[in-house]
């Protein structure tokens, strides 16, 4: 599996493109608001786009996503817990910051702890509430790599100031769920850069 990294919109929204080395086809990890960039990249690099992962439903996430299917047909994966969030654009913060309405309908719900298969790549899906109610992760064993949207970023966590955030849920979900993997796991957040587990369970201020 290879990994580019591509950052969209006004506010830097970390895109993830998960590729399958052998056969080309690629999972889009929360698409942003540039379908027309991950378009073209596909097409410039001979990329099969199979499916999307959202990490959870906040516009700067997801307002690529219905461009991608209609162009490509990609199959839309979230947490069954975030359904709600990513229906309606009031929650989902879609219609506040960009000034338009925006919902989302997954063709897979996923529980949490799901393991599931696109694109010939494994992956996990790690249910982490606290930045959205159904906010969740992605975890690749073999790789030792997770997607955490605005879970846990380098040296910090998500907001929680927003529709559905919880402080002490999203400070559990990253204790619970994410700094018992192992030390050695790269981080790739929904903003800014990379990090480890292992060094987030000895800086993030977070996690004291």
């Amino acid at each position: 599996m290879r990994i580019k990294t591509l950052v969209l919109g006004d506010v830097h929204t970390n895109c993830y493109l998960l590729i399958n080395e052998e056969t080309l086809e690629t999972i889009v990890v929360d698409p942003a608001d540039r379908a027309d960039v991950i378009g073209r990249k596909a097409v410039d690099e001979g990329l099969m786009l199979k499916a999307v992962l959202l990490t959870h439903g906040h516009g700067d996430h997801i307002l690529a996503v219905s461009d991608l299917k209609r162009d490509f047909g990609v199959k839309v994966y979230a947490s069954e817990a975030e359904k709600g969030l990513l229906l309606d654009p009031t929650q989902n913060l879609s219609k506040a910051l960009f000034g338009v309405s925006v919902t989302v309908e997954p063709d897979v719900l996923l529980k949490d702890g799901q393991e599931f298969e696109e694109a010939g790549i494994n992956l996990r899906m790690l249910l982490t509430p606290g930045h959205t109610p159904g906010g969740c992760c992605y975890y690749q064993p073999k790789e030792k790599a997770l997607f955490s949207g605005d879970t846990l970023f380098c040296g910090s966590i998500g907001r929680t100031d927003f529709p559905g955030g919880s402080l002490s849920a999203l400070v559990r979900s990253v204790k619970e769920k994410l700094l018992t993997l192992p030390e050695d796991v790269k981080v790739y957040p929904g903003h800014e850069e990379t990090t480890t587990i292992g060094h987030e369970k000895k800086y993030n201020p977070y996690m004291g």
